[in-house]
């Protein structure tokens, strides 16, 4: 239930209906009757005014109809406000405002239905069905599985599962997927550096040489020796082929089952771990290619195939494979893509880095270009793509890059050794386009400079309110129990004003994939109950108003601890007092 765009509704029909008894009484020009020649109604936008004292709603359809009605503004909106009818309504009041806004003020009734439409709904306030039950792919993190997931991922991570969150709390059947690069040139030198760390344990190999352009990494040491503890020196006589083979076939389960595990500790869960090397092992990589050229859209030039991305309007076509014969990423990249359309998505949803921009562009361009389109038979406007800005940490305002625990890179699973993870995540799920500086040491804070702190701190405080209550005889009661008319104090219903906002903000996060958006909800609301809890006493209150403002602590508690789930942050009923 959207109480704010219900309001909305509502203002449009009181407009509309006090027009059509203006006409009758021919209040306005001639002609300009919706019962005469099928008129269309008065249009017009109604949104939250920033100041009071302009209303909770404001309109502008007479400013709209000033130049079909022939009439100044102001003038349109008297004749409206005076026969608008505001008996039933979710309105109490109405004013002029400015050149011809129309102000609405709020009666009790709609504050009332803010409190019951919780109750009613509990968990699922909030979610609304924009989505329909739409089929939507979210494919985030996909990180290399050749080493320890960054922090770049950590990032990703969190914005794609909250973004999943959110549009499945939007009416999306959502889909969350990793695409594993167990494949192509990257495995094969990840195989090469663990096969000459592997030969620099052996004795009489230890001046083995190292690949330029290998791995350097610890975790590729720390596999070298699980491998040399399990089988010895023996694996020196295989030729380095079949060594190297070996070796990609322990360590790439080996580090796909870490990733699985930091993720799980991270509280992100896919529905598929999809493998590169099953479309190489299929030939679906091979047959989207020979579709291409079937079409003509790959040339070969200098030994090397290339596709003709200039004529989809991209500044340079793409290398598909190699003079040395190795495919590139850019043909995988279509072929995976053409597999996810062909799934049957109405929606594919890519989180990238930033720095995989110019590329996001080209396969935009390329996928929903109408050649592709012929050759493949997938419709490429169906991709989108959400493009996240780098992360920057810092401690005593200095830039972190090694974990203060072990001294190495610091990774994902390291992160989280010295962070929460419901200060990872909620600090990571900042807006994506933006650069994030996540100051480490405020993430540890235990006050109310935390965000998440100041969240849960007010989760925690109402269930506090509620069991010592609970010890005095007083238990959260139904709505039909209490008398909302009561709570009309301005923290009150600034506090119920916030709680009607979630499921507009449920419906704009999942439209603009901005999952932020929650997190500002959240602190917003957190502030709000914080100001509502000062300035209105509960507890010795007579009974009334305590039960009444207790409904009103125990509705703020459900959607603090909604959105907190939507988030996938714990909403704790008990935390240290820093905060007060």
């Amino acid at each position: 239930m959207n109480l704010i765009e219900n309001a909305k509704k509502q203002i449009d029909e009181l407009i509309n209906i006090a027009y059509e008894k203006a006409c009758i009484k021919g209040e306005f020009p001639e002609g300009n009757s919706p019962l005469q020649d099928n008129k269309a109604p008065l249009q017009g936008a109604v949104e939250m005014p920033r100041e009071k004292a302009h209303g909770d709603y404001a309109a502008t359809h007479a400013m709209a109809a000033a130049k079909t009605l022939k009439l100044p503004p102001k003038k349109i909106a008297e004749f409206l406000t005076n026969n608008i009818k505001l008996e039933g309504s979710y309105f109490d009041s109405v004013s002029i405002a400015g050149p011809g806004f129309i102000n609405f003020f709020l009666s009790k009734r709609w504050y009332a239905e803010v409190l019951q439409a919780v109750e009613t709904m509990g968990d699922d306030y909030g979610t609304v069905d924009i989505g329909q039950g739409k089929r939507v792919m979210v494919e985030f993190v996909s990180a290399n599985p050749t080493g320890p997931m960054t922090i770049g991922n950590a990032r990703g991570g969190v914005l794609g599962d909250t973004l999943a969150s959110v549009m499945s709390r939007a009416g999306y059947d959502v889909w969350r997927e990793f695409y594993v690069n167990d494949a192509g040139n990257q495995v094969e030198l990840f195989g090469k550096s663990i096969d000459a760390r592997y030969m620099q344990l052996c004795p009489g190999t230890e001046n083995y040489e190292f690949p330029e352009d290998g791995y350097h990494g610890d975790d590729i040491k720390e596999i070298a020796m699980m491998i040399y503890e399990k089988e010895g020196d023996k694996l020196q006589t295989l030729p380095e082929e079949k060594r190297i083979e070996k070796f990609i076939e322990f360590a790439l389960p080996y580090n796909i089952g870490l990733m699985k595990e930091h993720l799980e500790r991270y509280r992100i869960r896919f529905d598929e771990w999809f493998l590169e090397s099953g479309m190489h092992k299929s030939g679906y990589v091979a047959e989207t290619i020979e579709l291409l050229e079937k079409s003509g859209l790959i040339y070969e030039k200098d030994n090397a195939l290339w596709m003709k991305d200039t004529d989809f309007g991209a500044d340079k076509d793409e290398v598909i494979r190699k003079a040395n014969g190795f495919l590139t990423y850019y043909p995988v990249d279509i072929a995976y893509h053409r597999d996810k359309l062909e799934r049957g998505f109405d929606k594919v949803i890519d989180i990238w880095g930033a720095d995989h921009h110019g590329h996001a562009i080209r396969m935009k361009a390329a996928l929903t270009s109408p050649e592709l389109i012929k050759a493949l038979g997938v419709d490429g406007s169906k991709l989108d793509f959400l493009l996240m800005q780098m992360v920057r940490l810092t401690r005593d305002g200095e830039v972190v890059k090694v974990s203060k625990r072990t001294g190495k890179a610091l990774t994902l699973n390291g992160l989280l050794d010295e962070i929460s993870v419901d200060a990872c995540r909620f600090f990571f799920n900042a807006r994506p386009d933006s650069h994030l500086e996540f100051d480490m040491d405020l993430a540890v804070r235990q006050d109310s400079e935390n965000p998440v702190y100041y969240v849960q701190y007010a989760h925690a405080r109402i269930c506090s309110l509620i069991a010592t209550l609970a010890t005095e005889g007083f238990a959260v009661p139904k709505f039909t129990e209490i008398d909302a008319g009561s709570l009309s104090a301005e923290s009150e219903t600034e506090l119920i004003k916030q709680i009607s906002l979630l499921p507009e903000e449920v419906k704009n996060a999942a439209r603009d994939y901005d999952p932020s958006r929650i997190n500002k909800y959240v602190i917003e609301l957190a502030a709000r109950f914080h100001r509502f809890y000062s300035a209105c006493r509960i507890k010795g209150e007579e009974d009334k108003l305590l039960l009444a403002r207790l409904k009103l602590a125990d509705t703020t508690r459900i959607v603090i601890a909604s959105c907190l789930k939507t988030l996938g942050i714990t909403a704790p009923e008990k935390m240290s007092k820093s905060c007060q």
